[in-house]
């Protein structure tokens, strides 16, 4: 992807892209703060219950359906196709967001008694977020074929999973 084809698409100039963004690094840059911007404001309309794994589980929901709806923005955010692009420090903040959310969610978890007291929120939050990126990114790219009810099954026994490796390591 160039910058003029970019330009061109838009209906603008090369010009008009170099002004506003810097050129394609500042498009990468914009379209993944913008990303994470979408999945935050998802992340943050999932409304609380009562019951916090029905709401980890929706966090789960919101990330694939966010992905699902915004793939280009998806493949900026974990991805590399301009590769002039590498998120700053001020970008991986803005990234952080998400994660925190997540490992809110997974702390009324163990709040619950349903994991170990003392059990780590973002190292939770990580594993989690990390099979439902692969999940997704498998899903986007058609290597697998995934429906609501199996990322459901796939999300439950990656917690499950989560729990029993705890458990064995205690």
């Amino acid at each position: 992807m160039t910058t003029r084809r970019m330009a061109a698409m838009a209906g603008t100039t090369t010009q008009a892209i170099y002004t506003e963004f810097g050129g394609k690094e500042g498009i990468a840059r914009a379209m993944y703060r913008e990303g994470f911007a979408r999945l935050e404001a998802r992340m943050r309309a999932v409304e609380k219950t009562d019951d916090p794994f029905l709401d980890l589980l929706q966090q789960g929901r919101v990330y694939r359906e966010s992905a699902l709806s915004d793939p280009h923005f998806y493949d900026v955010m974990f991805g590399r196709p301009i590769p002039q692009f590498s998120p700053d420090a001020d970008d991986l903040a803005i990234s952080r967001i998400a994660h925190d959310l997540l490992a809110a969610d997974v702390t009324r978890v163990i709040a619950t008694g349903a994991l170990a007291p003392g059990a780590d929120p973002d190292e939770i939050a990580q594993w989690l977020w990390t099979v439902v990126h692969g999940v997704v990114s498998l899903e986007l790219t058609g290597a697998i074929e995934v429906n609501a009810d199996t990322y459901d099954r796939y999300l439950g026994l990656s917690l499950v999973g989560y729990i029993a490796g705890s458990a064995a390591q205690h």
